[in-house]
């Protein structure tokens, strides 16, 4: 499987034609302005709505067309992905260039989510697609290079930038899951009466007190709150390191 990097970048002579049936003339597919397609119609529709062929339809070329840079449709949501993380580590280096190791850490972890709510469905489309792209990988760098910096090994920062990731797209996942618009049959997915109910029926008196926070939509407190967890839990490493 060729990495996002290569998908994204190839312009060949010999795979950037294809006919166009709507048309009737050839149309130049372009595998860069196609992302940006395929990520104009993800805000438009939704993950599940994205098709190589309506993407193939958008483009005004044969859905075959598309397979010759994008062999499958993992490739081409690795290439969404990969493009949906640039400029995140330059606006985070940004934001925390005034605080220390942990603040800067969590200015990535907050780009990065920031990065996934600005695509409707985006962490779903990043989820699993391991880029190798050089926003993925400039992203991680940052991280790693924080926390070598601060004095965490290498085998440490390594598992450090494993644990800031899986966070951050584990909230972020959740929290567009329970942003969908209604369903059929007109509840959401994430009902909060749905949810207070169940709990007052039953003998649940400590989840009873949490409620408020519980059934409260205020998804960047859940985050902020997660996110300082994960980095005292560092800070407890680092003062732990050499005894």
């Amino acid at each position: 499987m060729s990495s996002p990097s290569s998908a994204e970048g190839s312009t060949s002579t010999a795979t950037g034609t294809a006919t166009s049936t709507a048309r009737g003339r050839p149309a130049r597919l372009e595998p860069s302005r196609t992302v940006e397609t395929a990520l104009r119609l993800l805000d438009e529709s939704g993950l599940d709505a994205l098709t190589m062929r309506r993407l193939a339809d958008a483009e005004g070329v044969r859905a075959g067309a598309l397979y010759r840079h994008f062999a499958t449709k993992q490739e081409l949501l690795t290439a969404m992905a990969e493009r949906m993380l640039a400029g995140v580590a330059a606006e985070a280096a940004a934001s925390g260039a005034a605080g220390d190791w942990g603040e800067r850490l969590a200015a990535l972890a907050r780009s990065m989510r920031t990065a996934l709510l600005a695509r409707r469905d985006g962490a779903r489309v990043y989820a699993g697609t391991h880029s190798t792209g050089p926003n993925t990988l400039g992203f991680s760098e940052a991280v790693t290079g924080v926390l070598r910096e601060a004095g965490f090994g290498d085998e440490d920062a390594a598992r450090a930038l494993m644990a800031v990731g899986a966070f951050t797209l584990g909230h972020t996942l959740e929290e567009q899951a329970a942003l969908q618009p209604e369903c059929a049959d007109g509840e959401t997915p994430a009902d909060p009466e749905r949810l207070r109910h169940a709990v007052a029926s039953g003998p649940y008196p400590h989840l009873a007190t949490g409620l408020p926070a519980l059934a409260g939509g205020d998804f960047t407190a859940h985050f902020e709150f997660g996110l300082r967890l994960l980095v005292e839990g560092l800070r407890s490493l680092e003062g732990n390191r050499g005894r």
